[in-house]
């Protein structure tokens, strides 16, 4: 295979290019640790506020950060009383939870910085977690597999988007005809549905509606999206496809509220500030 010239390399590495992931900012800590006090003020459970917080440091791509937000996540030993869980998640089970969100980031942020942000935080993990994560996959489309990904697919789509689905699905056809099948198919039924499976790192509807409203506040330009997937975030309540998530019924219902709506993106917004 021919070399590349030194020209070519520096070209592609040119700062202009901004050819590298983000390091952690000075302060990070401190706005993440705010985010998860607001959160156990309001009753959220961890799992919420990590999603959220999780989603916007991968669009931000920003691997060193991630391993703030885990130290953080990991190192509180006591909870507010407004918090729901008596018991938090263990260390793995939030390795699992930040690298099944970092996954589904694939929807909204593409393959390459999910790809570096999820390879540079299984390094920075101590080796008694990476030893145990998970290393079946749960996604592989079979025979016995697909009507299955395909039904989970178009229930999600279904309960984002009613009562515009039809319409929504015949626009992007129109844009191109394979457009809404791979949507359809690839990211709600492949990725952003939950595979039936009982091991760690489940992250269900509201926490998913959480990190598509994350991902795309924080790469910007997408309103019309991020208004979406706000509405995707109340429906999750309005139709219980929520039932059986890791939040409580009081922490879905007011993350789907006004208050919770403006809570979510603000949240994101100082996350984005201190990257830029």
């Amino acid at each position: 295979m021919s070399r590349m010239s030194p020209a070519l390399k520096a070209l592609i590495n040119s700062p202009a290019a901004r050819p590298n992931t983000l390091p952690a900012p000075r302060n990070i800590q401190s706005v993440y640790a705010k985010i998860q006090q607001e959160a156990q003020a309001k009753g959220i459970s961890q799992p919420s506020w990590l999603a959220l917080t999780t989603a916007t440091t991968m669009t931000m791509n920003s691997p060193d950060s991630l391993t703030v937000l885990y130290d953080l996540a990991t190192s509180t030993t006591s909870t507010s009383p407004a918090t729901p869980e008596t018991n938090p998640p263990t260390p793995l089970a939030t390795a699992e939870l930040m690298r099944e969100v970092g996954l589904k980031c694939i929807s909204f942020n593409g393959i390459p910085r999910t790809i570096n942000c999820l390879n540079a935080f299984r390094a920075s993990l101590p080796a008694h977690i990476t030893a145990n994560l998970s290393t079946t996959p749960t996604r592989e489309p079979t025979p016995a597999t697909i009507e299955g990904i395909r039904a989970r697919g178009r229930a999600l789509w279904d309960s984002i988007y009613r009562p515009f689905e039809t319409k929504l699905y015949d626009k992007l056809a129109r844009a191109h005809p394979d457009l809404p099948v791979h949507i359809l198919n690839m990211n709600y039924g492949a990725l952003l549905a939950d595979p039936p499976r009982d091991t760690a790192g489940k992250v269900g509807r509201v926490l998913t509606s959480l990190v598509a409203v994350a991902c795309l506040r924080a790469q910007t330009g997408v309103a019309p999206q991020v208004t979406s997937h706000v509405f995707g975030l109340r429906k999750a309540v309005e139709d219980g496809s929520w039932a059986g998530d890791v939040e409580t019924q009081a922490g879905a219902e007011w993350l789907a509220s006004e208050a919770g709506n403006l809570w979510v993106l603000e949240s994101v917004d100082a996350i984005r500030k201190m990257h830029e």
